[in-house]
């Protein structure tokens, strides 16, 4: 499964490497994708996680979710 993330707020590829650290972190992400140009992430997931606690952990990043989507 996959979801695509819409987030505000990144900047610079430390943001990214900020985002993509705190969804690996996750339990059941196997790999993170994230377009600073576009400001999403997509993310694959070995099982269904929340969008709540995708939102979540990016929130406590210090960034902003717009929308998760199924990719």
């Amino acid at each position: 499964m996959k979801k695509q993330i819409f987030i505000e707020g990144m900047s610079c590829d430390h943001c990214v490497k900020h985002v993509e650290k705190s969804l690996k972190e996750l339990a059941g992400v196997e790999s993170v994708n994230v377009n600073l140009q576009g400001k999403y992430a997509v993310v694959d997931l070995s099982n269904d996680i929340s969008d709540a606690l995708i939102k979540e952990a990016i929130e406590e990043a210090g960034y902003d979710v717009a929308a998760v989507k199924n990719a």
